[in-house]
């Protein structure tokens, strides 16, 4: 898609019925709608050439620690908050995850509201908020998926965060006349230009690396959408350095920052960044994210494009088609950046519905050859209540 096209393209995040109101990762159906864009047009095929990559891997693999070089496979499920904090919740999902393929779970660690565990830090604990509980035991947490042989990989939400714009009005973003900027949520987001933003961030990365984490993967790596019915944004400091580069400039200070602690850095990003040729205007483009993150996750979810997206009559009841064309946007796109590796890509699956049809394992089945079929092995399932009994049909069996 050109950067002319993209003038043509509404950016906006989806507001649900089924969030119901409901904290982002509560147990309510929906899903978090923020993390995803919807498609106003047919986006072009990206130039590139086909990819060389591995086959998938048999039923049962394990995922491992990191080591230099070592991209292990990975299929796993996230836990949101809630479900992290449970004991009963998670020995369900171990219990799952020990007769199926499933080998690793995304533990939420920080979410828009806040720390979900104690840090011994206090520059740290201060920002952690307190309104929606933490993991009693993170340490026992981990020491049991170790013990399940289970890949951990810690989710921090990076620049959507209420608990510390509250805390620290400084850090947020603003308005032309000073004024603290705020969402169609009346939620404050931090200013991706500061400095002091990014060392919080990377603290709780760097704590969590060395709790034992396997993996730390930054989510909302992004601005807040600009829509015009909201104020202007204003970010204090940003000079002249443009918002995809600032994103560049974050997570190429992280990969410094993590990798002596052998764990792997990761971003989620919209499904729509595989496609678009050129920078989103939440700063997110595939050529400046890509290359500078071991592995880049898109949330390429069916029923987040409309009608007639990439040719599709009815994205939500196609998912093998959409995401065939847009992972093999992003395969393509990875090729012309000199990156072949197969683990590169780990694509979010959808797990969750809204509107018709309602989502089954056969849906889920559907993504995942998709994702196999591009050249991928790795995947992720995304239940913003963490609900995956529906789907278990979908996992191969491990080996007796």
């Amino acid at each position: 898609m050109s950067l002319t096209r993209w003038s043509q393209i509404t950016i906006a995040a989806w507001a649900l019925a089924a969030c119901g109101g409901e904290p982002r990762g509560s147990d309510a159906s929906g899903t978090d709608s923020s993390r995803v864009l919807a498609v106003s047009t047919t986006a072009a095929d990206s130039a590139g050439t086909t990819a060389s990559v591995r086959t998938t891997v048999s039923a049962g693999q394990v995922a491992t620690r990191r080591d230099t070089g070592d991209y292990p496979v990975v299929r796993a499920l996230y836990m949101n908050r809630f479900a992290a904090q449970s004991w009963r919740k998670m020995n369900r999902m171990f219990a799952l995850a020990d007769t199926t393929e499933i080998n690793g779970f995304v533990i939420d660690i920080k979410d828009e509201f806040g720390l979900n565990y104690k840090s011994d830090k206090p520059e740290l604990a201060r920002n952690a908020g307190n309104t929606h509980g933490r993991i009693p035991n993170l340490k026992a947490l981990l020491d049991s998926m170790k013990a399940h042989n289970l890949y951990s990989i810690a989710r921090i939400v990076v620049f959507k965060d209420s608990a510390a714009a509250a805390n620290n009005p400084a850090w947020t973003i603003k308005t032309p006349d000073g004024s603290q900027w705020k969402d169609e949520k009346g939620n404050a987001w931090v200013n991706p230009y500061d400095r002091n933003v990014w060392e919080y961030n990377l603290g709780v990365a760097e704590e969590m690396a060395r709790a034992g984490f396997d993996e730390i993967q930054f989510d909302y790596i992004r601005f807040p959408e600009p829509y015009r019915r909201l104020a202007p944004q204003v970010f204090p400091g940003a000079g002249p350095l443009k918002k995809h580069d600032l994103l560049t400039e974050f997570l190429k200070a992280a990969q410094a920052r993590l990798h002596p602690l052998n764990v792997l850095v990761t971003a989620d990003i919209f499904g729509l960044v595989t496609t678009v040729k050129g920078p989103l205007e939440v700063g997110q483009w595939w050529e400046k994210i890509s290359p500078y993150v071991d592995v880049v996750l898109p949330m390429v979810y069916p029923s987040h494009y409309p009608r007639g997206a990439y040719g599709i009559a009815r994205p939500n009841a196609e998912p093998y088609a959409v995401l065939k064309f847009a992972l093999d946007g992003a395969r393509k796109r990875d090729v012309a950046l000199g990156i072949t590796r197969a683990e590169h890509v780990r694509p979010w699956v959808q797990a969750f519905s809204i509107g018709q049809p309602e989502y089954t394992a056969e849906h889920v089945a559907a993504q995942i050859k998709a994702i196999y079929g591009v050249g991928y092995n790795g995947w992720i399932l995304w239940s913003p209540g963490s609900r995956y009994d529906a789907f278990v049909p979908a996992f191969a069996k491990t080996d007796p």
